[in-house]
């Protein structure tokens, strides 16, 4: 090489500004929020299957009961023509002082039914009504399995006593005796599982008429419009002798009201659109409850309560199947009849219930009892066999109940 030839050399290496090391940090950081983005998608997947399976498995299934129905299912009633698509659910409060509710005192492990609604949700998921079944009523109860292995006799006695005798199921064989409806599912709710569930939703608001001081229910309440909370709701629905005239009647109209105001927040405060709200209040549900086979997965439970969210307030109806003292003995009630009749009548063929009022005017006075339409007769047939007998009247009257609208404080 000449000594004046001037040597080559390479290129600069540094890339001009835009050149290929900013698409590479772009890709790196493309790819850095990707795997971001897949971690907090796996991670919320199996957080939301973990508290599926939480949930899923706090639900208790009677298998108990289904099998003691199946056994059984020869003697239960068919759904009729018109009622196809309507659900029918009996829900049993139960005063078990099994466990935690002990402390409501009582003998250690018996059980009776507190309080029973059977709830039918029609075909068209347009209308509920809950039905209360008096505790006190004098019905006829069949032959039913005991805890100890012996079954019992068939007689006239109390509705509650059903429960104690053969549980669940001897209570739905005397309801589907009674009224010729297929129970197709049930839920059994205890003390403490009332108490955590009101807890859960934050309270549930009701008027009080007057001020309440029981000891024994653990309440002191001053008159007028008030949240109460578990221990306390518990006392309220439970209280019977120191508020009003002490019966059993309008301590089903104060379950009722509850129950109603219980429905009113939970669509009002968006509960089972908002996850915060809805998580405590799935979680206390599903520890709380016992359930047929049918309905014993989050999954079912979910439908259920999408049902009920969709039936306007104004369209659930709560009233008390009609009934009256005992012509034998004052302290326990019987049924009216046609109106009971009419009534199971209508929910049968899956028809509306009008109500009106409590204490507002009859449109005509209850009928007195005729021959045979004492307490071991009723709107059914023979005891056990599943076949309900025509009411007396095809039309169904007015009611007197409420519907889950109303508030219970507000002037009429």
């Amino acid at each position: 090489m000449a000594e004046d030839e001037t040597p080559m050399t390479d290129p600069p290496t540094t890339a001009p500004p835009g050149g290929p090391e900013r698409p590479r940090r772009r890709r790196r950081w493309l790819m850095i929020t990707a795997g971001a983005v897949a971690f907090l998608l796996v991670a919320t997947g199996v957080l939301l299957w973990v508290a599926y399976r939480k949930l899923d498995g706090n639900i208790r299934t009677d298998s108990t009961t289904d099998r003691l129905l199946a056994r059984l299912e020869a003697e239960r009633p068919t759904r009729t023509a018109g009622a196809k698509g309507a659900e029918n659910l009996l829900l049993i409060g139960s005063d078990d002082r099994s466990g935690s509710n002990g402390a409501y005192g009582g003998e250690s492990g018996t059980q009776r039914s507190d309080t029973t609604i059977l709830l039918h949700l029609a075909a068209d998921r347009r209308h509920a009504t809950a039905v209360s079944i008096p505790r006190d009523v004098m019905v006829p109860v069949p032959a039913c399995d005991q805890p100890d292995g012996t079954r019992s006799s068939p007689g006239t006695m109390q509705f509650n006593w059903a429960f104690e005798r053969g549980g669940a199921a001897c209570s739905i064989r005397t309801v589907e005796q009674l009224t010729g409806i297929r129970i197709d599912h049930y839920l059994i709710l205890d003390f403490s599982g009332f108490r955590t569930m009101v807890d859960a939703v934050g309270g549930v608001e009701v008027c009080v008429p007057q001020p309440i001081h029981d000891k024994d229910a653990k309440l002191d309440l001053p008159a007028g419009r008030q949240t109460l909370h578990g221990e306390q709701a518990l006392g309220y629905v439970r209280v019977r002798e120191s508020l009003g005239d002490g019966s059993d009647t309008q301590r089903m109209g104060r379950q009722q009201q509850f129950l109603a105001s219980l429905l009113r927040k939970v669509q009002s405060q968006g509960v089972l659109l908002n996850p915060a709200k809805l998580w405590p209040v799935l979680d206390a549900a599903t520890s709380s409850v016992r359930a047929d086979g049918g309905l014993s997965s989050l999954g079912a439970l979910y439908d259920l309560t999408q049902d009920l969210r969709g039936v306007p307030s104004a369209d659930v109806v709560f009233l008390t199947a009609p009934r009256r003292p005992y012509r034998y003995d004052s302290d326990r009630d019987e049924f009216v009849q046609p109106q009971t009749a009419q009534l199971f009548a209508a929910l049968r063929d899956d028809r509306p219930i009008t109500v009106r009022p409590p204490g507002s005017p009859t449109a005509s006075p209850s009928p007195s009892p005729g021959p045979g339409a004492g307490p071991d007769t009723g709107p059914t047939a023979e005891a056990g066999s599943g076949e309900a007998a025509s009411p007396t009247a095809s039309a169904s009257p007015t009611f007197e109940g409420r519907t889950a609208d109303v508030d219970a404080c507000a002037p009429h």
